[in-house]
């Protein structure tokens, strides 16, 4: 064994520097893992403000084991506003994130002076990898005569992104000549993570990230509209998802728990693209249309299931909120159904807590609370709104002593329903009847 680990030291001692460019989540992520991998790696972006924080290891995102990994890889974590520095570099990643409007629509000018900085700052036998999200086209619109550019399509998960980035499932390359073998250092830093290596065209590639976001839209989708017909017909959609996991066709991974609609920003992108693309070309989008309609109608959920509720109790004197981001272990907000939510209510009385999002997002009518106990206390109709891990750690005894009311929505089922109701509470979940 020790024989072994010598060889795989010496091998990484051999391999080549690595560089990301543009440390937003995409970015960051990605180098911490690649240090983690055993590589020396240059952190990279034009905002000075942003490197320094990163230097004293205080980023700006949160994801599970990030700060942990890069105290654990200070010496091979390298943060930089210096481009001259990327000579040093063999590999390049072009990494920044890319925002989307409300429309789904992405704004790629950060990602473009990016690169084209690049461009220009690096030398001509350094591999330059576009690995941020982007439209089918755009890598081969970046091509120059005397330099190759390769398109790599990047599957992290807020929340999971870590994890995902030290233990891919399979690599997607876009390439202008797929036959041809990847450049050597390029080729030896993929195949240290032991995973298959895809290969093909540009638009190819491009489009395979695209084709993943869509099948699992279509998958939560469909669990979305059988859960809404479990709860009118008394059904129970926890009952049936087991079953579905063990049929070889849908699998023990399908994304088969019902949810609050599509948010983030990712999903809806890749939406918004594929229905330009096919009215550019007049090609089928009915069910993106559906798909589209759907994430509005359950985004709702809480506010329908809060007015049959009040239509049944009266009005509440006071809403606890259980989180604001629009999934865990993220800090984003962006099209958060809690948010939605909490536009229908801004004349009640609201408390709300979050582990993670800024304070400043919170809207200027919500109370903030700096702890799940301040979050119930006092609070008649309670609300959960994000699956944060931490609100599994509630008890029934804790919801007894500090709630005035005895109402729970918890879209996301982090409570024990059946303990719920033995103790008294009206209790309500996806994909179950009220």
């Amino acid at each position: 064994m020790e024989n072994n680990n010598q060889t795989i030291n010496q091998k990484k001692l051999m391999e080549p520097t690595i560089a990301f460019v543009g440390m937003t989540h995409l970015g960051l992520i990605s180098a911490v893992a690649a240090s983690e991998k055993g590589f020396q790696v240059l952190c990279l972006d034009p905002d000075q403000n942003l490197i320094d924080s990163l230097k004293n290891t205080v980023p700006f995102i949160s994801e599970p084991q990030l700060i942990e990994l890069m105290h654990k890889n200070r010496e091979r974590l390298t943060f930089t506003s210096d481009f001259k520095m990327l000579h040093k570099s063999a590999v390049i990643y072009v990494a920044p994130d890319v925002s989307t409007n409300d429309q789904g629509q992405s704004d790629l000018s950060n990602l473009n002076n990016l690169l084209n900085t690049v461009l220009i700052s690096s030398a001509r036998d350094n591999v330059i990898v576009v690995l941020s999200q982007v439209p089918p086209g755009f890598t081969r619109s970046k091509l120059t005569k005397d330099r190759s550019i390769f398109y790599q399509v990047e599957t992290l998960i807020f929340g999971q992104a870590i994890n995902r980035a030290l233990y891919p499932e399979r690599y997607i390359i876009g390439s202008l000549n797929p036959a041809e073998e990847l450049p050597k250092p390029y080729r030896l830093f993929l195949e240290l993570h032991d995973c298959p290596i895809l290969v093909m065209r540009y638009e190819s590639a491009e489009l395979a990230k695209i084709s993943i976001n869509m099948c699992l839209v279509s998958s939560v989708t469909t669990a979305n509209t059988l859960a809404e017909l479990c709860e009118e017909i008394g059904a129970d959609w926890s009952e049936i998802a087991p079953a579905l996991r063990l049929d070889k066709r849908i699998g023990q991974y399908a994304y088969l728990s019902p949810g609050l609609g599509i948010s983030g920003g990712n999903l809806e992108r890749d939406l918004a693209t594929v229905v330009n693309y096919a009215e550019q070309f007049s090609t089928d989008y009915g069910v993106i249309n559906a798909w589209i309609s759907n994430s509005k109608r359950r985004k709702n959920w809480i506010w329908k299931t809060f007015q049959k509720v009040i239509h049944k109790n009266g009005n509440p004197s006071l809403i606890g909120v259980l989180g604001l981001t629009y999934k865990e272990n993220t800090h984003s907000l962006k099209n958060s159904p809690a948010l939605e939510f909490l536009s229908h209510v801004s004349s009640c009385n609201i408390v709300a807590y979050d582990p993670k999002a800024a304070m400043e997002a919170t809207p200027n009518y919500v109370k903030r609370a700096q702890s799940i106990h301040e979050a119930l206390s006092g609070v008649e109709i309670l609300v959960v709104s994000t699956a944060w891990p931490e609100f599994g750690a509630i008890t029934v005894s804790m919801l007894l002593q500090y709630m005035a009311g005895r109402v729970v929505i918890d879209p996301y089922g982090i409570f024990n329903k059946n303990l719920l109701i033995e103790n008294g509470f009206t209790y309500h979940t996806l994909g179950a009847s009220f």
